[in-house]
């Protein structure tokens, strides 16, 4: 019989346990860290994003007006807040405004809908069934209203809830920006941590090169996003204004907000389109707008492919197919993970692929060579 007392193990399993309590004592604290940065996980993803693409801007304004990293950074935010909060503050207060005015408008009962013009009958396809339906609010508002309560009511719930989701979305958007000046302000000292994780985790050589793709391609998507939805946005903002379309600012600046959500713009100049036709008659000058508003509004189709890879040592489909399938896996965070993530495993997968290792009596020979020479 084995006497009783302390079981004596092998070296091997008392190695092997001894690496299996480190790694679960390791996993434990990683998943604990983990659940505590959580919460603000989105909000550090989008300063990081930020202070990425606002780095060259403040290299450039280093030492014109500001001697201090600091200060230039402060500035920067400070301007982009300002951008980014006084337009969404003038929607905002059209918006309340407009929903006032149409409450007072419904209370009131006052409701007059002029008469479709004979021309809408024209129409292909859906002409008459607009004509008709039009005729019957320009004569019965209170059946119109009645047959339709059940969409209203469920399009008022959603425009609420995608109002509060963009306010919300805002707040951290600013508070990104605030943080992202933080991170601006130590760029040197964040561009070091950065090469040397990268350096640590994928080698010395590889580390640097990995370190310049992630940044660059943060930056064009970057461009690619933003730098698009305001292009779309000033062509079809002065389309809208040379036409005269009412409320030409608030719509354009709507279109700004689509792009950057990768929304499509034809939510905006489709109906814009019909309510010029609706309210004017059929015309040369009708025409060529609603050509222009609309391939304007497709623009970014055309625009997206050659503005996503630039600057990316990475083909552009890789980085268009990363950022459609991160925006569709991740939202718009995705979007720019999406891409970094699938550059930076094309760069890995073809360096491997260029890299193979060496047959063996190869590196038997070289092995065998230099420790003659030794």
């Amino acid at each position: 019989m084995m006497p009783l007392g302390r079981i004596t193990l092998p070296l091997f399993s008392r190695t092997l346990i001894d690496v299996l309590i480190r790694f679960g004592l390791i996993a434990l604290l990683a998943m604990s860290c983990f659940e505590i940065f959580k919460p603000f996980l989105s909000l550090i993803l989008w300063s990081m994003i930020l202070a990425i693409t606002f780095y060259p801007l403040q290299t450039r304004l280093r030492g014109k007006i500001f001697s201090s990293e600091g200060r230039t950074a402060t500035l920067i935010i400070f301007v982009a807040i300002c951008v980014v909060l006084v337009p969404s503050c003038m929607l905002g207060i059209a918006l309340i405004d407009s929903v006032e005015r149409a409450m007072d408008i419904a209370h009131s009962g006052n409701i007059q809908i002029p008469p479709p013009p004979e021309s809408v009958a024209g129409w292909p396809l859906i002409g008459q069934k607009v004509f008709d339906f039009w005729t019957l609010a320009a004569t019965d508002v209170a059946a119109v209203a009645e047959r339709l309560t059940p969409q209203i009511k469920a399009t008022a719930v959603t425009l609420l809830g995608a109002m509060r989701g963009v306010g919300a979305g805002l707040l951290i958007f600013v508070g990104a920006l605030i943080v992202a000046g933080i991170f601006m302000a130590y760029g040197e000292l964040g561009t070091r941590s950065a090469i040397q994780i990268a350096s640590r985790i994928s080698g010395p050589d590889r580390g640097p090169r990995l370190t310049a793709l992630c940044t660059a391609t943060v930056r064009a998507v970057a461009q690619g996003v933003v730098g698009i939805a305001f292009i779309q946005m000033l062509l079809i903002g002065i389309g809208f204004i040379v036409k005269g379309v009412p409320g030409a600012g608030v719509l354009a600046l709507v279109v700004l907000l689509l792009g950057i959500m990768q929304l499509p713009a034809t939510l905006i100049t489709v109906p814009v389109i019909i309510y010029v036709f609706a309210t004017e008659e059929v015309s040369a000058i009708n025409i060529i707008f609603a050509v222009y508003i609309f391939i304007a509004g497709l623009a970014d189709n055309v625009l997206k492919p050659m503005m996503l890879g630039r600057g990316v040592d990475v083909p552009m489909p890789v980085v268009l197919i990363g950022a459609l399938g991160g925006m569709v896996s991740g939202g718009v965070i995705g979007l720019f993970i999406g891409p970094v993530a699938l550059a930076v495993g094309y760069q890995l997968f073809w360096q491997w692929v260029e890299n193979p290792p060496l047959p063996e009596n190869e590196s038997g020979s070289r092995g065998d060579s230099g420790a003659a020479g030794g």
